[in-house]
């Protein structure tokens, strides 16, 4: 009987969890199981603001494969993924090239820039643990130079950050609660600081209803947090940004600009020529490409339709662990025979948070939340995760439990 190899690509939310899902449900003897990531180890995506702030260790976030994945059901290989051949069954590796019967892309996302000028070369995002860490090192890097400094250049103090959605405010929200431990460690008067939050909508956190946005934008400003709101970024320089808001442009004298406006899907998806939409490859409802058979794309790769409207699917790490449960049962009856499922997303509920002791949160789309009982939920959510991917141990390991601080 032949063995069939299912290759897995990337170790984030739904990746990890399918993996896992599959060691528990195929014998040795059914198949092989070969995950591939460039790095050893798992993260808490969720977390990198937290890390980009400085207000949480990125040893925190991190996770190591070993500690979750079998790796006498699963073979792991640490290796940088160049491209995929879907029609030869090969991903060509840094490398290597592996074969494949069944391939499940769960590669994440990159930052979309938009082509504004001067984004990719001066700009910081946050979409992995060294982009958070290098841009903690910068902030710190910046408050030591300006106390050290003969001619104080307030650019360094003046912190922007593009984008009014998920990553920025969640962002701008720790970064409320780490600043006055960096002015004080560094001698630096508060005022002097300057958080900036530039948004081309009206608002900000478009995800939720307009109380709390507004309830959320109150709580940061009453931190210190300025928005410019209906202004677009239209460049991006060493030591500024350029902004137009109505029908003028602005510029802001800045050393540290984080752009958090935009994702897409990895681009080695897009180039693998298995079509897509706006960079995502548009599935079947049991989450197959629309052209293989034994192709399964999910998370921030995917483009996932809801059944009731129509609309795609917010590419969230709880919908990328739901994606997770059915691609697992999918592989899992390809390889025996089984009948196929369709993945059916539920939005349980959405939480932001607003910095340690503060966030904004929707339930089942009914229950709002704010202030400590938002928190309380948003640590719980992250814990459950943390128990589901490694049980007890981890999540004693990894785990928040200041929920009232």
């Amino acid at each position: 009987m032949h063995k069939k190899s299912i290759v897995i690509l990337g170790a984030g939310y739904g990746g990890i969890m399918t993996t896992i899902k599959l060691q528990k449900m195929l014998h040795v003897n059914e198949a092989e199981i070969t995950l591939v990531n460039i790095n050893d180890y798992h993260y808490q995506a969720t977390w990198l603001h937290e890390n980009a702030a400085g207000t949480l260790h990125h040893e925190r976030t991190r996770i190591d494969i070993k500690d979750v994945v079998d790796l006498n059901k699963v073979k792991f290989i640490k290796d940088k993924i160049l491209c995929i051949k879907p029609r030869e069954k090969k991903v060509k590796l840094k490398r290597q090239e592996i074969d494949f019967d069944i391939l499940v892309i769960s590669l994440g996302f990159e930052a979309a820039t938009f082509g504004i000028p001067g984004l990719e070369d001066h700009a910081f995002t946050i979409s992995d643990i060294n982009s958070a860490r290098l841009l903690r090192e910068h902030l710190e890097y910046n408050f030591a130079l300006y106390h050290n400094e003969r001619e104080k250049n307030p650019a360094r103090l003046n912190i922007v950050v593009g984008g009014g959605g998920f990553t920025g405010i969640e962002y701008i929200g720790e970064l409320a609660n780490r600043i006055p431990e960096l002015c004080e460690e560094y001698d630096i008067e508060k005022t002097q600081v300057r958080l900036i939050n530039v948004e081309a909508s009206s608002s900000i956190l478009p995800e939720f209803d307009q109380q709390l946005a507004e309830y959320a934008m109150n709580s940061l400003e009453a931190r210190g947090v300025e928005f410019i709101t209906e202004a677009v970024v239209t460049e991006c320089n060493p030591d500024s940004i350029v902004y137009e808001k109505n029908g003028k442009k602005e510029e802001l004298p800045t050393m540290t600009t984080v752009w958090a406006a935009g994702v897409k899907a990895n681009s080695i998806v897009e180039h693998a020529g298995l079509g897509t939409t706006h960079g995502k490859v548009e599935v079947r409802k049991d989450m197959r490409t629309t052209e293989y058979e034994d192709i399964f794309v999910m998370g921030d790769c995917a483009l996932v339709r809801n059944t009731d409207t129509g609309n795609p699917c917010p590419p969230t790490a709880q919908i990328a662990i739901q994606q997770s449960k059915i691609v697992a049962h999918n592989i899992k009856s390809l390889v025996d025979g089984g009948e196929m499922k369709e993945f059916k997303p539920r939005l349980i509920g959405t939480i932001a948070s607003l910095g340690n002791n503060d966030a904004v949160g929707s339930i089942y789309r009914q229950y709002k939340l704010r202030g400590w009982k938002a928190t309380v939920a948003k640590k719980m959510s992250e814990n459950q995760y943390l128990f589901k991917l490694g049980g007890f141990r981890l999540l004693m390991k990894k785990g928040k439990f200041n929920f009232f601080y």
